[in-house]
């Protein structure tokens, strides 16, 4: 990769950068252009020097390490500015504190839309369009679809900058190479697929949807997906939005097509009932090996964090997305989107940095950190690692044709996306009726 070096010296700088950084600046000077090339220069040399922006956000670690190494060579080094990036596995909590207390930082990267809106009707957050941006270019950075969702009463509170890649199946790469199997690029193959590996004496699925005091959230993910693909982007979206309810027919008929994997005769490890007692970061396992418990497994690109030490892409397994279904293809993704709360130049300056094509590339340059571009003007070249950089190639063709769309239980309201379809899918996976478990979710929409 182009940048893996310098980025890498940069890595290494960035526990220095944030011993030696400070407080929020407070300069004024002249205003960032908004063009949409995102390449910085309008606002470098002396004009941002010795100025100050505070970005907080939930990745920490390598993670957060690698974005710093990012803006110190993308943003403090043509600039002689000093932006630095502080994660926190607490963000949820501590940035709301921040926020009431009247101490925010200048950017918030929130991985909920929703909380991006919630930040806008409270009268928090500062508008896109009065920074100088200009929607209709970021419209063409990131398709329209992404700035959408940080929209509220006709302006734009979020701006995009890393994208999750949900959309994928694993497989066992030995027991496929050895029995000759395909991968499959449609419903109904995948169908045929794993009714020939119960013919074989295999069982195809390993499925597991615990997760401590948030079981059922994977089970969602296959709806979501199937969903997309099954009923299409309009339906998807009129869903997330309870135009269409839980219990319509198009909904329910994404869940009966999902039973066809579930209710499969010998298709999934332990039976259907026992899904929900198996945890999601367990079930990868049964993957890997020579003789494995199962050869397939659906789950977004992170899950490699779970393989077993020592497993190798393309050599123990390997990864296709998730087929069309009736012709129709999708990416399932989930995402951050940065708020504004202090509208400086530097602060406009470092949002067009950030998330122009050079920056963003540069954060796939890390081997270690699965962050996916959602400029549409990246390209998969700029992924280190062969799994993100496939994850990336089929998110950003979706979002060109507009087939993306973001998780939708994390558009819903949290008593139902994070409440009652958590748990109605682990009711149905037991045995519960699934109109019945959609009609009370649908109930449980709260009132306008």
């Amino acid at each position: 990769m182009r940048h893996s070096k310098r980025l890498a010296a940069a890595m290494a700088a960035s526990a220095l950068v944030l011993a030696a950084c400070g407080g929020d600046g407070d300069g004024e000077t002249a205003t960032g252009n908004g063009n949409g090339n995102g390449n910085g220069g309008e606002e470098g040399g002396d004009e941002l020097a010795g100025t100050e922006v505070s970005i907080f956000g939930a990745p920490t670690s390598v993670e957060g390490d690698a974005i710093n190494a990012v803006i110190q060579e993308y943003f403090n080094e043509p600039t002689g500015a000093n932006a630095v990036y502080e994660g926190s596995d607490q963000f949820e909590s501590q940035i709301q504190i921040r926020v009431d207390g009247g101490n925010p930082p200048d950017i918030a990267i929130y991985p909920q839309p929703g909380a991006v809106v919630d930040q806008a009707e409270q009268g928090n957050a500062i508008s896109l369009e009065s920074m100088g941006f200009d929607i209709a270019d970021l419209e063409e950075r990131f398709g329209e679809y992404l700035i959408s969702l940080g929209e509220y009463e006709g302006e734009h509170y979020g701006i995009p900058t890393n994208v999750n890649y949900k959309s994928l199946v694993w497989y066992n790469v030995p027991v496929f190479e050895a029995e000759g199997y395909e991968i499959p690029e449609t419903w109904d193959d995948l169908i045929a697929l794993s009714e020939q590996m119960v013919a074989d004496g295999y069982t195809p699925w390993a499925i597991g949807t615990g997760s401590d005091d948030a079981t059922g959230w994977p089970a969602t993910d296959w709806m979501e997906d199937i969903v997309l693909r099954q009923a299409g982007t309009d339906v998807y979206d009129g869903w997330v939005e309870n135009e269409v309810a839980f219990d319509d027919p198009e909904i329910v008929g994404a869940a009966e097509t999902f039973d066809e994997i579930l209710s499969g005769e010998g298709f999934v490890v332990g039976g259907r009932q026992a899904i929900p007692d198996i945890d999601f970061r367990d079930a990868p396992a049964a993957i890997i090996g020579d003789e494995p418990d199962a050869l397939l497994h659906r789950q977004a690109s992170f899950i490699t964090n779970f393989f077993p030490d020592g497993a190798e892409f393309n050599t123990d397994y390997g990864v296709f997305p998730f087929p069309s279904i009736d012709g129709n293809d999708g990416a399932l993704i989930a995402g951050e989107l940065a708020v504004v709360f202090e509208d400086r130049p530097e602060v406009r300056e470092f949002i067009e940095v950030f998330t122009g094509e050079e920056a963003q590339c540069a954060q796939g340059s890390f081997a270690e950190v699965a962050r996916i571009s959602p400029n549409v003007n990246t390209t998969a070249d700029c992924y280190e690692d062969e799994v993100v950089a496939t994850a990336a190639d089929n998110t950003l063709t979706a979002l060109r044709e507009g087939t993306a769309r973001f998780d939708a239980s994390d558009l819903m309201p949290p008593q139902v996306g994070s409440g009652s379809f958590w748990t109605a899918m682990n009711e149905w996976m037991r045995g519960g009726d699934i109109e019945s478990l959609f009609a009370d979710v649908e109930n449980s929409w709260p009132a306008d």
